[in-house]
């Protein structure tokens, strides 16, 4: 019965590896540039390092797919290269044989992409996943909507022409109120120079008529 059982395993693994292959229409092919990230301290790319990619492509599976428990041995590598690149598929936890749909694989990887990246120490740019395009980041909105600062603009631009209005009015109309009152001035002075000029007739009878 074991015999039977460890049969059965083997040949559902064999069947597995089988389904992968280079340009496979339901795999994706994985690029590498270590060196190119690291330069010195770059690490070699070894057995070690392919269970650490599939144990994160499983995590990616279990996050994106809650519903199924997705192991390392389903994440099938093959078509790998010395310069660090390979082609994957992810299989089914419930059918080993059946290979999951392109589209959950494409989100699960997007969804987890950050973590992908950090656990091998590369970004979007060193660690490709050929056909799968990064999520963008999402825009940073500023603390202020951009309506409110313009109509703060333009609340600002009328009150200061509101300002300069009443401020050249209040000086016209200091400027008139000095030029009527220096009119005045004058007009006072020349009644005054005018005055002084003028003889009193009726002070000039009383004299004459006594004498």
């Amino acid at each position: 019965m074991f015999e039977k059982i460890l049969f059965l395993l083997c040949l559902s693994s064999s069947l597995a590896e089988q389904l992968c292959t280079p340009d496979a229409s339901v795999g994706y092919k994985v690029r590498l540039s270590i060196r190119t990230a690291l330069g010195d301290e770059a690490y070699v790319w070894n057995e070690n390092e392919r269970f650490l990619f599939r144990a994160t492509l499983a995590f990616a599976m279990r996050n994106h797919m809650s519903e199924q428990e997705f192991e390392v041995s389903n994440i099938i590598v093959c078509g790998e290269t010395p310069r660090v690149s390979f082609w994957f598929v992810v299989t089914s936890p419930l059918n080993t044989t059946r290979l999951i749909d392109k589209k959950d694989v494409q989100e699960a990887v997007r969804k987890s992409r950050n973590r992908i990246n950090s656990a091998f120490l590369l970004t979007d740019k060193t660690l490709e996943f050929i056909g799968i395009h990064p999520t963008l980041a999402a825009p940073v909105e500023p603390a202020t909507p951009p309506w409110l600062i313009v109509f703060g603009v333009v609340m600002g631009i009328v009150a200061a022409g509101i300002i300069v209005l009443l401020g050249s009015s209040l000086v016209q109309g200091k400027r008139k109120k000095e030029a009527h009152d220096g009119d005045a001035q004058r007009q006072r002075v020349e009644n005054g120079a005018a005055t002084d000029g003028v003889y009193n007739m009726s002070f000039l009878d009383d004299r004459l008529t006594h004498m």
